[in-house]
C-alpha cells in the first residue's frame, strides 16, 4: 500500500484504485464527484471541454463508473441545451448534484447557465431542481450537514460575484449566506472538513484603467470559513495565510480528516483552451499543499515521478479506501486526458 502523504493523512491506497479504467474521450475542465452506495463507490463526470480545446468542442456529454465496473458507462447528456464548461458537482444524500457551468459561442462570447440537476446510482435520467438566483460558473461548491450546498464566489457572465449561495436539498429553495470576504474571483479551490471549509486562489478582474483594458490577475487570498450551527446562512470567515508556493487557477481540492488539500492547477491565468489571458501557455504545477485546519498551518509536498501534474480540473472524486482520484484534466502541453489518476 502507499499512502496520500499530501493530505498528511494515512490513507491506504490498493492497487484497484491505481487501476481505474481511463474515460473513453479525453475531457478537461469537467464536473466531478462519487456517490457511495451499499455496492461500493459510483464516480460521474459531466461536461466539460474535448481534445480539440475550441469552442465547438465543449460537451454535456457525461459518464458514470459504477462499482467494481471495468469501463465507463455513458449517461445522457446533461439537461438544458449544448455543451458547457465550468460547471460544478456535488454530493450529498446519495445524489450527484451539477451546477451551472458557460456556453462558448462561436464568436467568443460566453453566457454562464442558472441550471442545476441532479442523478443517482441506478438512475438513467436527470432531476430538475430550482435555477441558482444568480448564475456563476467557475465557482466552489461545499457540501455541509448532509442537506446544504454552498456555492462561493465565481463568474457571472462579464464577471466575478462575492457571492455565498446556499441550496437546500431539502426544501430545492436558495438564499444567500455571508459574503466571501476576499476579492470576487472565479478558477478557485476548497474542500471541507467537519464545519471548516477552506477556500484560496482563483483569478480576480482588474478594472480597466490608463493602464489599458481590464486585467485578469491571481489572487493569494485564502479563508476558513465556519458555519453557524443554528443558522447555515451565517459563515464566519476568517482571512488565513497564503500557501507556499504561490497561487492557483483550477487546481483540485478536497477535505481529509483534518486537512484539506490543493493539487495541481497552475500559476498562470489561462483561457478555455489553455492559452493564458496574457499569451503565455498555461502548465500545471507538479505539488501539492495541505492546510491543517487544528493547527492552522500549510505543508507543500512535490508529487512523486510516478505522479503526472494536472490542471484544469473541477474537483476530485473520492474512491474506496479513502483516495482521492482526478477524473481527466489538462497535461504538460495543454493535452486534454482520458485518464483517471491517483492523487499521490
Amino acid at each position: 500500500m502507499r499512502y496520500l502523504l499530501a493530505i498528511l493523512a494515512s490513507i491506504a491506497l490498493t492497487a484497484s484504485a491505481a487501476e481505474l479504467p481511463r474515460l473513453p474521450v479525453p475531457v478537461t475542465n469537467n464536473a466531478v464527484t462519487s456517490v457511495h452506495t451499499e455496492g461500493g463507490t459510483q464516480l460521474y463526470t459531466f461536461n466539460g471541454l474535448l481534445e480539440g480545446k475550441t469552442w465547438r468542442d465543449t460537451t454535456a456529454r457525461a459518464w458514470t463508473l459504477p462499482p467494481g465496473a471495468d469501463a465507463w458507462v455513458e449517461l445522457p447528456p446533461v439537461p438544458e441545451g449544448e455543451g458547457r464548461l465550468a460547471s460544478v458537482a456535488v454530493t450529498v444524500a446519495g445524489r450527484a448534484y451539477i451546477f451551472g457551468g458557460y456556453t462558448v459561442a462561436e464568436d467568443g462570447s460566453e453566457a454562464s447557465l442558472p441550471y442545476v440537476h441532479s442523478i443517482a446510482p441506478g438512475e438513467t435520467s436527470y432531476r430538475r431542481h430550482a435555477d441558482m438566483p444568480v448564475p456563476v460558473d467557475d465557482a466552489v461548491a461545499i457540501p455541509y450537514a448532509g442537506r446544504y450546498i454552498y456555492l462561493v464566489s465565481g463568474w457571472h457572465d462579464l464577471g466575478n460575484v462575492n457571492l455565498v449561495q446556499l441550496y437546500d436539498t431539502s426544501t430545492d429553495n436558495w438564499v444567500q449566506a455571508t459574503p466571501w470576504p476576499g476579492p470576487a474571483v472565479f478558477g478557485h479551490a476548497g474542500g471541507i472538513v467537519f464545519n471548516a471549509m477552506v477556500i484560496c486562489d482563483g483569478v480576480m478582474v482588474l478594472p480597466a484603467d490608463d493602464q489599458g483594458p481590464r486585467r485578469f490577475v491571481m489572487s493569494d487570498y485564502c479563508a476558513t470559513g465556519r458555519f453557524d450551527a443554528d443558522d447555515p446562512r451565517r459563515i464566519v470567515w476568517t482571512h488565513i495565510a497564503p500557501h507556499p508556493g504561490g497561487p492557483r487557477y483550477r487546481s483540485a481540492a478536497q477535505g481529509s480528516y483534518r486537512f484539506v488539500g490543493f493539487v495541481g492547477g497552475s500559476p498562470v491565468a489561462y483561457n478555455y483552451d489553455g492559452i493564458g489571458y496574457d499569451q503565455t501557455p498555461a502548465e500545471p504545477v507538479s505539488s501539492w499543499v495541505s492546510y491543517d485546519v487544528d493547527n492552522g498551518t500549510w505543508r507543500r509536498l512535490d508529487l512523486g515521478s510516478e505522479c503526472r501534474p494536472l490542471m484544469d480540473r473541477r474537483g476530485l472524486a473520492r474512491v474506496p479506501h479513502g483516495a482521492w482520484v482526478a477524473i481527466g484534466g489538462m497535461g504538460e502541453g495543454r493535452e486534454v486526458i482520458p485518464e483517471v489518476s491517483l492523487e499521490c
